[in-house]
């Protein structure tokens, strides 16, 4: 019999089905036990009476384990009473393949020992809600950028140098070309895929080569990248925070099991689609700093508790733009209004998400773009092929860059961003 999956459950009230799954736990008393199934889709309760099954069946009920394989026949049932659940009263098993005894038990484990068994840690009911949300996230992402005329055009992972003007890339020797790099951002790259087909964007891993230990980091993280021309600073804003509404919008209608799960109170995340984002100018959000007893200096990059003394009192995330040319990568443009700053924007989410997207409208002029990367100290060489694009058909674009985990741990309330993603790559971890 065709297999049916646990979240179908609700369209076969009353029919005899098979479903196949994983022993997530089993209690039994006397002549009637219970299964805990998980098939990837959801989580049931299948109930066994020993008089309705045949003796082999209740035999392997005695003999099945946690994380054992199995496929179950019988009647889903709805639950008497609660409302949308549902049970399976089984009538027959099929033992697919008995489990060894499982290594994470009920008790809890530290987080080293959790991240040694992520292969298996994946499988707990938290680790599946998180995985679910980031799939909606994903989704989401892709359905906003599509409606907005938005193609995907990915980059490539290995590049010659760095975007961001930094030196925290992972060198990688490439025969006997010398040395390239892992990818920092596709963003250079799909500048010039707008030539072709005027808004685009990537969706794929990038990695940085910091030694940053905090919550919010990993050294190969999901990053999307979108590029629009003849988009201007303000309406770049515009596109990243319609953007981050419709993330949480998705999130709000698509994950309420997940939610659940998580005991994720998602109240704040109404008022991030109902209200429109607060904007700060760089130089207005170091006042406001200094005024909420911070000691930052003008100039300097916003630490973690600056972000969050910014947010504190907010119930939509904040925009903070037009920062100091000299902090700012080189293809950042120039504020026509004042010289020393660059027309960019951070987003810095609520609930202590901190920046969720960095975005900036680019140099489109070739003579000013060539002086900022001399200003650098980078090699005009290696970026060429960038500035070419400023010769031929030159337009006015804008961009930006949304950190995937760092999205999803701000919609699943996790604390530590290594739990949204599949096996996280952190300075001290590498397996499994």
């Amino acid at each position: 019999m065709k297999q049916t999956f646990i979240t179908d459950a609700a369209a076969h009230v009353d029919q005899v089905v098979t479903m196949k799954g994983w022993v997530a736990n089993i209690r039994s008393s006397g002549s009637i036990a219970f299964i805990q199934l998980r098939d990837g889709s959801g989580f049931m309760q299948a109930v066994i009476v020993k008089s309705d099954v045949d003796e082999a069946s209740w035999e392997l009920v005695n003999k099945v384990t946690q994380e054992s394989s199995v496929a179950l026949m019988g009647t889903i049932s709805a639950h008497p009473k609660k409302e949308g659940v549902f049970e399976l009263q089984v009538t027959s098993i099929e033992l697919i393949h008995i489990a060894e005894e499982y290594p994470i038990g009920n008790k809890e484990h530290g987080p080293d020992f959790l991240m040694e068994h992520r292969h298996l840690w994946l499988r707990s009911k938290k680790q599946w809600a998180i995985l679910r949300i980031r799939d909606v996230v994903e989704t989401a992402i892709n359905e906003y950028l599509h409606q907005e005329h938005f193609i995907r055009t990915d980059s490539p992972i290995f590049t010659p140098n760095a975007c961001e003007g930094t030196t925290d890339l992972f060198p990688v020797p490439y025969f006997d070309l010398g040395e390239a790099f892992l990818s920092q951002s596709g963003q250079l790259y799909i500048e010039a895929a707008i030539g072709s087909v005027g808004r685009c964007y990537d969706f794929g891993p990038v990695f940085r080569a910091e030694k940053s230990v905090t919550k919010r980091h990993l050294t190969e993280f999901w990053m999307m990248d979108a590029e629009a021309a003849f988009v201007e600073h303000d309406e770049n804003v515009g596109l990243q925070e319609g953007l981050v509404k419709h993330i949480v919008a998705s999130c709000l209608k698509n994950c309420t099991k997940e939610f659940e799960i998580l005991e994720r109170d998602v109240t704040p995340l109404q008022a991030v689609v109902d209200k429109p984002f607060t904007r700060y100018t760089y130089t207005e959000a170091i006042e406001k700093l200094h005024e909420l007893g911070s000691d930052i200096k003008f100039g300097e990059d916003l630490g973690n508790d600056d972000e969050g003394l910014l947010t504190k009192d907010s119930d939509v995330p904040v925009f903070i733009e037009k920062w100091p040319k000299n902090i700012k990568p080189f293809y950042m443009k120039i504020d026509p209004e004042d010289s020393a700053h660059v027309l960019n924007d951070d987003l810095i989410g609520i609930e202590g998400a901190g920046e969720i997207i960095g975005g900036s409208q680019r140099e489109d002029n070739f003579d000013l773009l060539l002086e900022r990367i001399r200003e650098d100290g980078l090699d005009e060489k290696e970026y060429s092929w960038y500035t070419d694009l400023r010769k031929y058909g030159s337009v006015p674009h804008s961009g930006f860059g949304i950190g995937l985990e760092r999205m999803v741990r701000w919609m699943s309330g996790v604390a530590h961003i290594r739990e949204c993603i599949p096996f996280p790559r952190t300075v001290n971890r590498l397996k499994p």
